[in-house]
């Protein structure tokens, strides 16, 4: 019997009555009174030198109250980098400034030039199209390669090069492993592209800016992952406000994807404008904005070579990824193509020699950092895709080639050659639970029934793990980590038993209102609905890092659990006192305190009720209240793996392609809510399903958007996508958290991608096209009909 409440139950979502009735509160829905309205002129050139901005007819012009430009951030510092990559020489990254507002260049179409406040919205606009701005146009960096050659026109002229940092992991091995790519029996090469994406949360980004003259405390209302990170980044190095004068609050966030992890000029502007013209600020973005001023994600292009020797088994993996900064490091960047994704080369395999060079070069383009999975997609993409290519050039099973280079159980913990050790997996039991999913013995007579159709049919297979966690903080501090990635949890038991849990987590579409007060409930023996979960209030909530890289059950309710146990450790304690009893002799099952071996107990609301009303109290040990904060620091990261198996049909005359089966097996350890865990899966491969088959942001050669609206970035559809199927029984608990889990968020946009891609190359093989080893994302039906076409 499935079970109704606890850990690994799955009611429904609380949260959802709000967001399913119209009454949840996005950050556009928060209107101050008096507040006016704010618009950016943002570049419509890619590249030019600013000679001036003449703003004084709109200046004049009905209902504005202020224009800011660069001159009036004078003192102000430029958004910050939270990570610093230190290259293969040992050298610091190239850190360029990143002003809040365009200081003396425009280097990408959108960057914000001018800040226009105004009583309404229209006004702000209509203001902004009577500024003057005279800019010199320049040539624009498009092509990562050739901005890194001699001679290259800068992105920033401060800069020795447009190279940010030429990375190389683990520099030691890179000897060995060209030697054993030398003497190999077997080398496959594939170069290849992992297409830049938009990351297209339902709701875009808005910021609202307030202050209280009396105080001297500003407020920023904003669309965040981690308030407290952006109060910290904005606070101490772009705006001097000391932490305890800046409260950051974000309400319900629609969907983040990565996006809204960082911070972004407009908050540090809406906030410093609010002081500036003393009435509170609001920026809404539009879409049209969000193409070109939300963070983008991957853009990578890549040459990997995997080397075999004559049993097929792997000895060595070389890349070499020029990975696309864009215009200015955003926060988390730096660290996207390098310690998110080369950790990740081993995958799940025992490849004993790997080394992985990043160069990551600034382009005219806006920039780029992660987008769900965060290096990790970009890892398995190559690895996962060369695998394929290698079982077709030998002629073996893909599946058996990589069950014959699988990690065994009995395996682990096993350290990789990249610096990072798995705990624990079983990747024969999750491929083979995919390939019993897909029904992979009834593939042939399926593919025959679609060539009587005269379509192609495929079978493509991928395998992942992922990092999730990013700890502990004293190693990704030697890492380049200007943060902390511990979390926190603050437990309030009320008088009458009822708890308020604050979370330095963010709830932006995990269900954390759900799944947290199941583990709370099950631990105290208590009904989830006394337990209230409290977050995205700075003022509210202990410092915390924050929601990404599926980091909230594993590092977010650990702290959780750890406070609990405070709580229920200082419980017994009244308890022991109220039942004239031995503390050792407490036990808490089903919501009561009893005495072992005896049939005298107390209830969990009479303790709660002594905690506040301490009458018959030993205030003498301990202190009234019950209230515990913890703060947790993982060990290492966790690693969920799964198989990703699907079957394609090709349509040879138009190479259009459908998905007509995708099966998920993944072990993420122990499942807090099932149902959640399937939705957040179900989620992820329609986004990897995206990438692999539609989306694409594309620039031309001036640095101009073409892909700037839905228009003409396509986002899969309903009808683009199957039903999919999904487990999780495949359970290797993680061994280092309290809880046992791995983390599930970003999964499906992982293993997906090079599933639907190694699916079309087998559905093309099959038919004779063997001249295709390789289509690069998106498959459009153009490409894929090319490519079968010669």
């Amino acid at each position: 019997m499935p079970k109704d409440s606890g850990i690994g139950a799955s009611p429904k979502r609380r949260e959802d009555v709000r967001f399913l009735t119209g009454k949840g509160q996005y950050t556009d829905d928060i209107n101050i009174h008096g507040q006016a309205y704010a618009h950016f002129l943002r570049s419509e050139v890619a590249h030019g030198t600013i000679n001036g901005i003449d703003t004084s007819a709109a200046a004049s012009m009905p209902g504005v109250v202020q224009i800011l430009t660069a001159k009036d951030f004078e003192g102000v510092g430029g958004v910050p980098c939270g990570w610093q990559v230190t290259d293969r020489h040992g050298e610091a990254m190239q850190e360029p400034k990143h002003p809040v507002l365009a200081e003396g260049k425009v280097r990408h179409v959108g960057d914000p030039i001018a800040m226009v406040i105004a009583d309404t919205l229209e006004q702000a606009r209509d203001a902004a199209e009577a500024i003057d701005v005279d800019i010199t146009e320049l040539e624009p960096v498009m092509d990562m390669k050739a901005a890194i050659k001699d001679g290259a026109t800068k992105v920033h002229d401060d800069l020795i090069s447009n190279l940010c940092y030429d990375w190389g992991f683990v520099e030691e091995n890179r000897e060995a492993v060209d030697e054993a790519i030398k003497s190999a029996a077997h080398v496959t090469t594939l170069e290849l592209v992992n297409n830049r994406l938009v990351a297209n949360p339902m709701e875009p980004r808005v910021a609202v800016g307030d202050y209280a003259p009396g105080t001297d405390d500003y407020t920023l209302y904003t669309t965040s992952q981690n308030p407290h990170v952006i109060r910290l980044l904005m606070g101490a190095f772009v705006l001097g406000i000391p932490e305890h004068k800046l409260r950051v609050v974000a309400p319900d966030v629609g969907g983040g994807f990565g996006a809204k992890i960082y911070h972004y000029a407009e908050e540090a502007a809406c906030t410093f404008a609010a002081k500036q013209c003393g009435r509170p600020v609001k920026w809404t973005s539009s879409r049209s904005e969000a193409f070109i001023s939300d963070a983008h994600g991957r853009d990578h292009v890549t040459k990997i070579e995997l080397a075999l020797d004559a049993d097929h088994k792997f000895t060595a993996i070389r890349t070499d990824t020029y990975a696309n900064m864009g215009a200015y490091l955003s926060t988390f960047a730096p660290s996207i193509p390098t310690w998110l994704h080369g950790t990740l080369m081993a995958g799940n395999y025992t490849t004993p020699l790997i080394y992985v060079n990043v160069k990551a070069v600034f382009t005219n383009t806006t920039p780029v950092d992660a987008y769900r999975g965060a290096g990790r997609p970009e890892a398995t993409f190559q690895l996962e895709r060369v695998i394929d290519k290698a079982a077709r050039e030998l002629g073996v099973d893909p599946a058996d080639l990589r069950r014959k280079n699988f990690i065994k159980p009995d395996q682990f913990p096993y350290a990789t050659p990249v610096a990072v050790e798995y705990d624990t997996g079983d990747y024969d039991a999750t491929l083979d639970k995919g390939m019993e999913m897909i029904d992979a013995a009834g593939f042939e007579a399926r593919a025959a029934e679609s060539k009587a159709k005269g379509k192609l049919r495929g079978l493509g297979i991928a395998h992942f793990i992922e990092a999730c966690g990013i700890a502990p903080s004293n190693l990704v501090g030697q890492l380049g980590a200007r943060a902390g990635l511990y979390e926190s949890a603050t437990v309030r038991v009320n008088a009458t038993g009822s708890i308020s849990v604050m979370t330095g987590s963010h709830s932006h579409g995990q269900g954390h209102e759900t799944s947290y007060p199941q583990v709370v409930a099950e631990m105290l023996g208590i009904d989830e609905s006394m337990i209230d979960i409290v977050h995205g209030d700075t003022s509210k909530t202990p410092m915390g890092m924050g929601t990404y890289g599926s980091r909230s059950i594993a590092v977010g309710g650990s702290a959780m659990v750890r406070a609990t146990e405070k709580i229920i450790n200082k419980a017994k304690k009244i308890a022991a006192h109220l039942l004239e009893a031995s503390e050792a002799d407490i036990e808490l099952k089903d919501g009561a305190f009893s005495v072992a071996g005896t049939d005298k107990s107390v209830a969990w609301g009479d303790v709660t009720l002594a905690a506040y009303v301490p009458h018959n109290y030993p205030l003498e040990d301990i202190e009234p209240g019950l209230e515990e904060t913890a703060f947790y620091d993982p060990s290492n990261f966790t690693y969920p793996a799964g198989a990703y198996i699907c079957e394609v049909e090709v349509d040879p005359e138009t190479g259009k392609v459908d998905v007509l089966k995708f099966v998920a097996a993944d072990d993420f350890g122990n499942v807090i809510n099932p149902m959640i865990v399937y939705g957040q899966v179900h989620g992820g491969v329609a986004q990897g399903i995206g990438q692999a088959l539609l989306e694409n942001c594309a620039y031309d050669e001036n640095g101009q958007l073409l892909s700037g609206s839905y228009m003409d970035y396509t986002m899969p559809r309903a009808d683009d996508l199957p039903m999919f199927d999904v487990d999780h029984s495949c359970v290797t608990p993680c061994t280092h958290n309290p809880l046992g889990v791995k983390g599930c968020g970003e999964a499906g946009a992982i293993g997906t991608p090079p599933a639907i891609v190694n699916g079309v190359i087998d559905a093309l093989h099959r038919a004779g096209h063997t001249h295709v080893s390789h289509i690069d994302m998106p498959l459009t039906p153009a490409r894929v009909w090319a490519a079968m076409n010669g």
